[in-house]
């Protein structure tokens, strides 16, 4: 089967639960926000050692996972500009910030400009939403207080304050103890889709997911519904491309299919382990859309839909290439069949979105194979088997908070068979 890739990106625009002995691990996700580029090493408490933790460097917008434990320090460097050979310090020196692993979950550590280390986790994130909560309640109380001219104002703001300290600590505490539960079950989901994967791809007579909501049409086309969250949607829609755009777009991509790549996170691309099949970028010839071009027609549908969904009103101009993939089954005997490793198009972290970064795709398919090759979204035990010119939409930030997924929209291609796709 041939598959059809079109990635959108917008431009400019708890505790863990344990049995035994307390769990001192802690993973943490650091973001490189400061413009420069960081090294990351962490200090052995013994000896002072400098020990290298960043592969070798994170560059700037990129971002790095890091398992430790609660109370190992690490520092963060600048490292000179490769045009310049200097930093941007006080007299061109370096500048250094540091951080401690806490006991808290959901660490993330941002490298803010200046090279200065703001630290995020669970137990901060309840407080400011305590905080939020609080001050619009504060405002409200005072200024009901200022009509009251019969009021001693300082007294009641006084008693108002320790009030707002006591209620603001109990919150704090209810929301910790809400995400704590929300790590705990996210945790066990995850876990379950381990095996909801496995199962699902090595059964080809497993039916495929039912919709939530089916019927709806557009442009005369069936939509289901498989997810509908502010942050992850998944829609299937049935008859959405045509024979002859198949075939347009399989013979363009012909002469320059290659071994899949992906991304290495400094601007190039190698080949992918992740990923096995044939691929080949199809730049759109926009100007051919006029005269009926059918990769143009095509594309144009998938921005329509993207923008008939999310309110961005996305445009071509500076979007990624639609991408020709390919896997070939070599039968139920073979040890290494073409496949998609579970992934995320773009971030799946619930953090912000980043400017210039992927925000919805759509999987377009034009051959089926006999055996394997279903869309799995295991994180949200949704399972695809696609029809021939049907396609999969999904996206993965929430248009009214640009907050990203949080790995509902992860997902995998099963290994083909039999037959192509």
């Amino acid at each position: 089967m041939t598959v059809f890739l079109l990635l959108l990106l917008l431009l400019g625009l708890t505790r863990t639960t344990t049995h035994a002995a307390v769990d001192s691990s802690r993973s943490i996700q650091i973001m490189n926000e400061s413009g420069r580029r960081v090294v990351v090493h962490w200090i052995n408490p013994d000896t002072g050692e400098m020990v290298l933790q960043s592969d070798p460097d994170v560059l700037n917008g990129a971002s790095m996972d890091l398992n430790s434990f609660v109370g190992h320090t690490f520092e963060v460097r600048e490292l000179p500009a490769k045009k310049t050979g200097f930093c941007a310090g006080e007299d061109e020196t370096c500048r250094v910030d540091h951080f401690t692993v806490n006991s808290n979950v959901d660490q993330v550590l941002f490298i803010r400009e200046g090279i200065t280390v703001e630290h995020s986790d669970s137990k901060t994130i309840a407080l400011k939403s305590a905080s939020k909560l609080l001050d619009d309640c504060k405002s409200i109380a005072k200024r009901q207080l200022s009509k009251n001219e019969n009021a001693d104002v300082d007294a009641a703001a006084s008693i108002l304050e320790e009030l707002t300290v006591c209620v603001q600590k109990g919150i704090a505490k209810e929301i910790e103890m809400a995400n704590d539960e929300i790590t705990f079950q996210a945790e066990i989901r995850k876990k379950m889709a381990d095996s909801w994967e496995n199962y699902t791809c090595a059964d080809d007579a497993v039916n495929a997911t039912e919709p939530k909501k089916e019927g709806a049409n557009w442009r005369g086309r069936k939509v289901s519904v498989m997810i509908d969250r502010p942050a992850s949607k998944i829609h299937t829609i049935q008859n959405f491309l045509s024979p002859d755009e198949c075939r347009a777009v399989e013979e363009a991509a012909r002469p320059r299919l290659h071994d899949a790549t992906v991304a290495d996170g400094s601007g190039g691309s190698h080949k992918s382990d992740s990923r096995k099949a044939k691929q080949a970028g199809i730049k759109v010839d926009w100007k051919g859309e006029a005269r009926g071009d059918p990769i143009a027609r095509l594309s144009r549908r998938v921005y329509d839909y993207v923008n008939h969904v999310l309110p961005f009103d996305i445009r071509e101009n500076g979007q990624e290439d639609l991408m020709s993939i390919q896997y070939f089954g070599r039968g139920p005997d073979d040890e290494t069949p073409d496949r998609y490793m579970p992934h995320c198009d773009g971030d799946c972290t619930g953090l912000d979105f980043k400017p210039g970064n992927r925000m919805a795709t759509i999987v377009m398919y034009c051959e089926m194979p006999k055996a394997g090759g279903a869309t799995n979204f295991r994180n949200s035990g949704v399972h695809i088997k696609p029809k021939q010119y049907s396609a999969t939409f999904f996206s993965y930030v929430d248009p009214e908070t640009m907050k990203m997924d949080d790995g509902f929209t992860e997902h995998s291609g099963c290994p083909v068979v039999e037959g192509e796709k």
